[in-house]
C-alpha cells in the first residue's frame, strides 16, 4: 500500500559546493519537496578517469537527504558519457540517416548499441547499485533519461550489423524477407541479409517495408539496453525500476516498460494544451496496470533552452496540474528542475530556486502544490482510479508507420490527441491502452490511426464485439500488413468481413469537396480514407458531394452483442467536431457507457472508487476560466466535510473540489 504522494524535483548536487547543498536541503525542506531525483548526467563526476569510480559523495547525499525527510530516485548516468569515453572513438558515435556522426558535448551522442558502451555502462551502473542500494533513503530508480529524445535510429556499423542479425532472426530467410518487401519492385531484391541497408539518404524514398522495421528494430534494441541496465540493478536491489519517457520520443514505450516495474513521463505542455497533459495522465496510467505512475519531469513555470522557451504558467495552474495527476492515477509529482542550471544549453529552464540562490517565479506556485498535496493525499491514498469504459488504442508501432507514410505531413500523436480531445471535452472518463492491454471492462473501443491490425488485436477485439462492446474502427486503421505492405485480398484484409463490408476506394479525401453525412449533420471529409459498399453492414454515414457521392465513409455491423462501426474519413472543421461528438455521444449511449459527466469545456471530474464502495469525483478546471458540473446525487465535500446537494456545481479558475457520493 502507498503510504505518501510525492512532490519531487531533479537535483545536481554534483554541481554545487557544499553551502549550497546545505541551502538546498533547507529550501527545499520549506518548499515541501519530500523526494528528489539524481545522477543522471553525473558520469564524469562518478568516473572523471576510466576505471577510477568514486560514489562516495552521492552516498552522503543520499544521506543527507534521507536526515531531511527526503527520499531519493537513483538514475544510471548513461546519456552523458564522459569525453575519456567518446574522444576519437568515431565508431562509438550515433550516426543519423545523412550519414553525419554526432559529437561530444551535449548527450545522447553515442551509439547505445555499441559494445565498448554497453560494457562500461554495465560496470558504472553495477558500481552505483552497490554504493547506494543498501541507503534507506533510496526508493526507486531511473534508467538513463528519456532514452531517443534527441535522436532516433542509428545508422552508425555496429547498427548495421546487429540489422542484419535483427532480420535474420525475424524473416528466417532472404527469400521470405524478398517476398514480404517485394523486393522486386525498382529493382531491390537482395541475395543476402548483410546486403539489406539501412534507411540512409538516398535521391528519393525508401521501400516503407525497409524503413518501418528499421524503427521496429531501434525500438526493440533500445528496449534491450533498458532490460540490461535493469537486471544489473535487480541484483543489488529490490527498490522499483522505471524510466521517464513520452509520446515524442523514438521508443515503443509499450515494449520499454514490459521488463520495468512502474511507468513515469516528463511533460512541458503549456497550459493552452492542458488536453496533452492529461493524454499523457491517462495513457501512462494503463502501462503498468495496477501500479501508479509518476511525473518525473514538468516545468514550475516554464520550460526553455538556450534557442526557445514556453510560456510560463499561470498563478493556479502547476496545482491544477498537480491535482490533476493525483487524481488520475499518479503517485508523484516532480520538477525539471530544482536548482537553475549556471552553466549549459538549458540556462533559461524554469526552476524552483533560481542559480543564485532565491525564490523563482514559480517558487509560490509549488508550495501551493505541497499544501494540496497535503489536502487531498488521504482521499487519494484511499481511493483508486474507476475503470473507464471508453478506451482508445494507442499505438507506437502505429507511429512508427506514419512516420514511414505520413501522406501530406500527418503526424500519428497529433491526430490521436486531436480525437482524444473530443472525447475529454464530451465529458467522458477514458482511458488510452496500449495495444496488448486487455479490454475487460470496456464498452467503447476506439482504434484510429493504426495502420496495421495485428492477428491478436482482431481476435481480441472481435471478442470484446461479441460480448456486447461497440468497436469504432479507423479513420486510417487497418490497410497496411505487418511488413508495411498493401493487403491484396481486400483492402483492409481480414477487418473487412469482420466488420461486414467491402472497401471500393481508399484516396485522400483533401481537396475533392467531399462531405459526410451522419444523423444529419454534415461536415467536410479528410485525410487518406476509405470508401465502403456495405455486404452486412448498414450503411449510417453516406458521402456529399464529391468523387464517390452516395457511398457509405460509416458503416455499423451486429456482431453477436455487439456491433463494429467503421469510421473511414475523419470529419473536421467545427462542423467535424461536431458530428465526431455526436458519432461519440450516440454509440455511448448505445452501449451504456455510465462514467460521464456533463462537465463545461476546460474543466475535468476524475473519478476515482473508495474503498467502501463509495464514488469520488475530483473536479478540477484546468483553463482558468471556472467551469460547472452537474451533481448526480446529494454528496459531501471530501476536504470541507460540509454536505452538497444534487444539481449544479460551480469551480473557480484552477481551483478543485473533490466530492463523495
Amino acid at each position: 500500500m502507498r503510504k505518501k504522494l510525492y512532490h519531487g524535483a531533479a537535483y545536481y548536487p554534483e554541481l554545487w559546493n557544499e553551502e549550497t547543498i546545505e541551502e538546498d536541503l533547507k529550501l527545499m525542506v520549506e518548499a515541501g519537496i519530500n523526494v528528489v531525483r539524481m545522477g543522471e548526467f553525473a558520469w564524469s563526476s562518478m568516473e572523471k578517469e576510466e576505471g577510477k569510480i568514486e560514489l562516495d559523495f552521492f552516498v552522503k547525499v543520499i544521506e543527507k537527504l534521507n536526515e531531511h525527510g527526503i527520499e531519493t530516485v537513483m538514475c544510471t548516468p548513461t546519456p552523458t558519457p564522459p569525453i575519456w569515453l567518446t574522444h576519437n572513438h568515431p565508431e562509438r558515435m550515433f550516426v543519423d540517416g545523412n550519414g553525419r556522426v554526432m559529437g561530444h558535448g551535449s548527450r545522447q551522442h553515442i551509439c547505445t548499441n555499441n559494445a565498448h558502451f554497453r560494457e562500461k555502462a554495465a560496470i558504472i551502473t553495477e558500481e552505483i547499485a552497490k554504493a547506494v542500494s543498501h541507503l534507506p533513503g533510496l526508493i526507486a530508480w531511473q534508467l538513463d533519461n528519456e532514452f531517443k529524445c534527441h535522436v532516433s535510429e542509428c545508422m552508425c556499423e555496429t547498427c548495421r550489423d546487429l540489422w542484419h542479425q535483427w532480420l535474420e532472426e525475424r524473416y528466417g530467410t532472404i527469400d521470405h524477407l524478398n517476398d514480404a518487401w517485394g523486393t522486386h519492385i525498382w529493382s531491390q531484391y537482395y541475395h543476402r541479409f548483410d546486403q539489406v541497408p539501412q534507411p540512409v539518404a538516398t535521391p528519393f524514398l525508401h521501400n516503407s517495408s525497409l524503413k518501418t522495421m528499421y524503427q521496429l528494430f531501434s525500438y526493440e534494441k533500445i528496449a534491450e539496453f533498458s532490460d540490461e541496465q535493469a537486471a544489473i540493478i535487480r541484483k543489488y536491489s529490490k527498490a522499483p525500476i522505471t524510466h521517464n519517457s513520452t509520446t515524442f520520443f523514438h521508443v515503443n514505450n509499450e515494449r520499454l516498460y514490459e521488463n520495468l516495474d512502474f511507468a513515469s513521463f516528463d511533460t512541458y505542455a503549456e497550459r493552452k494544451n492542458f488536453h496533452s497533459y492529461l493524454f499523457n495522465c491517462d495513457l501512462w496510467r494503463n502501462f503498468k496496470s495496477g501500479r501508479d505512475y509518476w511525473i518525473m519531469e514538468t516545468s514550475p513555470s516554464h520550460s526553455a533552452s538556450l534557442e526557445s522557451h514556453a510560456a510560463p504558467h499561470q498563478n493556479g495552474y502547476l496545482k491544477a496540474e498537480a491535482v490533476a495527476a493525483y487524481a488520475l492515477g499518479g503517485e508523484a509529482f516532480c520538477y525539471w528542475l530544482w536548482r537553475q542550471q549556471r552553466t549549459g544549453c538549458e540556462q533559461p529552464h524554469g526552476s524552483v530556486i533560481s542559480a543564485w540562490g532565491k525564490p523563482t517565479v514559480g517558487f509560490e506556485n509549488v508550495k501551493e502544490v505541497e499544501a494540496v498535496r497535503k489536502e487531498i493525499q488521504s482521499i487519494i491514498l484511499a481511493s483508486t482510479p474507476l475503470q473507464a469504459e471508453v478506451a482508445i488504442t494507442y499505438s507506437d508501432v502505429a507511429k512508427a508507420f506514419l512516420k514511414t507514410e505520413p501522406h501530406d505531413g500527418l503526424d500519428y500523436r497529433s491526430l490521436v490527441i486531436d480525437f482524444y480531445e473530443k472525447i475529454l471535452s464530451a465529458g467522458f472518463h477514458r482511458d488510452l491502452i496500449p495495444e496488448n492491454a486487455s479490454l475487460k471492462g470496456y464498452k467503447l473501443l476506439f482504434t484510429p490511426f493504426i495502420h496495421y491490425l495485428s492477428e491478436d488485436y482482431l481476435i481480441k477485439a472481435t471478442a470484446f464485439v461479441e460480448n456486447g462492446g461497440i468497436w469504432i474502427v479507423g479513420p486510417l486503421t487497418g490497410g497496411r500488413t505487418a511488413h508495411h505492405t498493401i493487403h491484396t485480398d481486400a483492402a483492409l484484409g481480414a477487418l473487412e468481413e469482420q466488420a461486414g463490408v467491402e472497401t471500393l476506394y481508399t484516396y485522400p479525401m483533401d481537396g475533392t469537396e467531399s462531405k459526410g453525412d451522419f444523423m444529419g449533420l454534415v461536415a467536410p471529409l479528410s485525410i487518406w480514407s476509405s470508401v465502403f459498399e456495405p455486404k452486412k453492414a448498414e450503411v449510417v454515414g453516406r458521402i456529399q458531394d464529391g468523387i464517390s457521392e452516395g457511398h457509405a465513409f460509416i458503416t455499423e455491423h451486429k456482431r453477436g452483442k455487439g456491433k463494429i462501426v467503421m469510421l473511414g474519413s475523419l470529419p473536421v472543421g467545427d462542423e467535424g467536431d461536431i458530428l465526431l461528438k455526436k458519432c461519440l455521444t450516440h454509440y455511448a449511449e448505445e452501449a451504456c457507457v455510465l462514467v460521464k459527466t456533463d462537465v463545461s469545456e476546460g474543466t475535468i471530474v476524475a473519478p476515482r472508487a473508495g474503498k467502501m464502495g463509495e464514488v469520488i469525483w475530483v473536479i478540477v478546471n484546468m483553463d482558468g476560466k471556472g467551469g460547472a458540473v452537474t451533481l448526480p446525487n446529494d454528496g459531501k465535500d471530501a476536504i470541507t466535510g460540509r454536505i452538497v446537494s444534487k444539481g449544479k456545481c460551480v469551480i473557480g479558475p484552477y481551483e478543485h473540489k473533490v466530492i463523495q457520493f
